[in-house]
């Protein structure tokens, strides 16, 4: 049985996590994970930078600024790998982050399905040309073709 490897190069890593070498150095240079120095300049990580990697990709995928995540990892402690319970704890702590997330592009879908259903000829129902009615103070008539129209006469000779 081979004895289990305390460290690993970056490119083990880089092929157990499944990233390009790059990105474990972007990783890096961001403080999301951390290496040591050998005598010849090398870069060795820690076992546990692979749940930290794996945990990084995931947060991403689901939208996770960077800056969050660093926070996160930074909770996490130095001197064991993450447990189960701590990855358990970092995405509760997220969840009601993400169903904000997911409520405002659920609005976002359905106001650009009623943009493109209204074709923008019914402004006042448009919650994305033209929020809260704001046209309607203009008075009544097409003011947006109005605007285009009176520039064309002025443009006009």
């Amino acid at each position: 049985m081979a004895p289990i490897v305390k460290e690993l190069t970056v490119g083990q890593v880089a092929e157990r996590a499944g990233v390009a070498v790059s990105a474990l150095h972007f990783y890096e240079r961001q403080g999301l994970i951390h290496s040591r120095r050998t005598p010849g300049n090398q870069r060795r990580y820690r076992r546990d930078t692979l749940r930290r990697v794996s945990f990084i990709r995931i947060s991403q995928r689901v939208g996770m600024p960077l800056a969050r995540i660093r926070q996160a990892l930074d909770s996490l402690p130095e001197n064991r790998t993450p447990t189960r319970e701590d990855w358990a704890r970092l995405s509760q702590q997220w969840r009601t982050e993400l169903d904000t997330r997911i409520s405002q592009l659920a609005r976002l879908r359905d106001d650009l399905t009623n943009c493109i259903g209204c074709g923008c000829l019914s402004l006042n129902t448009c919650t994305l040309s033209n929020p809260g009615d704001e046209l309607a103070a203009a008075g009544p008539g097409p003011r947006r073709l109005m605007v285009d129209a009176l520039k064309e006469d002025l443009d006009t000779p």
